[in-house]
């Protein structure tokens, strides 16, 4: 299904594997411009390289969003590159929790909430001027459907959700008159390459996962990216402060 897009220049951090690459090669088939942002070079460049295997147009800028300057430099060349930005995709985050609440440690909550919380904040602190500057644009961060509710082992990677979700809400606000538009997506589990090795070594905890969801199976990086795509069209034009779960079903259990 194409979408109707207003802009022309995308951004998608989190962009070298999973969700993110598959929304910025969603983007890119669009006919958008897009800068594909990513802490990892090497994935980061091979989706740049797929984009433009297809016919489409992408530059890869690395970039770690815990960092301000990191940060401002990645709009700086977004800017350079393509002139001006319509549409972000603050997608990138990290899942490293492996026990309940009171087995966590600081070291892993100031990693999650540096990625989860820090990094989506300091990217909209950046984009929203540059949004601005032009009358308007739309941004999509990435929540969870453990930001709606509990995510038992996960604690601190759940508080991180629910926090993106409030600065989604609270940004929307802010900005409504601007024409800026700024909502979340929450992806349940998501055939990612993330998924396959947590699960790759047990098909049990796989077949746990498919059932969690009352459609029967996880969800794949396609719909996620559609979900976004959508939230960024002109379609969604009436849409704002908005956390859009793609799950399966399982939020309404």
């Amino acid at each position: 299904m194409s979408m109707k897009f207003s802009g022309q220049v995308a951004l998608v951090t989190g962009a070298a594997a999973g969700i993110g690459r598959a929304t910025a090669q969603a983007f890119a088939a669009e006919g958008l411009k897009v800068v594909v942002a990513d802490y990892d070079a090497q994935g980061g460049e091979a989706t740049v390289q797929l984009i433009r295997s297809a016919g489409g147009e992408a530059t890869f800028i690395r970039c770690d969003v815990t960092k301000d300057v990191e940060v401002k430099a990645l709009m700086d060349g977004v800017l350079a590159a393509y002139g001006r930005l319509d549409y972000a995709f603050n997608n990138a985050g990290i899942e490293i929790e492996k026990g309940k609440l009171a087995d966590g440690n600081e070291d892993e909550f100031d990693a999650i909430m540096g990625v989860n919380v820090k990094g989506v904040w300091l990217c909209m602190k950046h984009q929203i001027p540059l949004l601005l500057a032009q009358g308007g644009g739309a941004i999509v961060n990435t929540a969870s459907v453990a930001g709606l509710g509990a995510a038992p082992k996960m604690s601190i990677y759940a508080a991180s959700k629910h926090a993106v979700i409030g600065l989604t809400k609270s940004a929307a606000i802010e900005y409504a008159k601007k024409q800026i538009r700024v909502n979340a997506v929450c992806p349940a589990v998501i055939d990612t390459d993330m998924f396959r090795r947590a699960y790759e070594s047990d098909p049990k905890k796989a077949e746990f996962a498919a059932a969690m969801h009352p459609v029967g199976r996880v969800g794949k990086v396609e719909e996620i990216a559609a979900a976004v795509l959508y939230l960024c069209s002109d379609g969604a034009s009436f849409t704002t402060g908005h956390a859009l779960a793609v799950d399966g079903g399982s939020t309404a259990i």
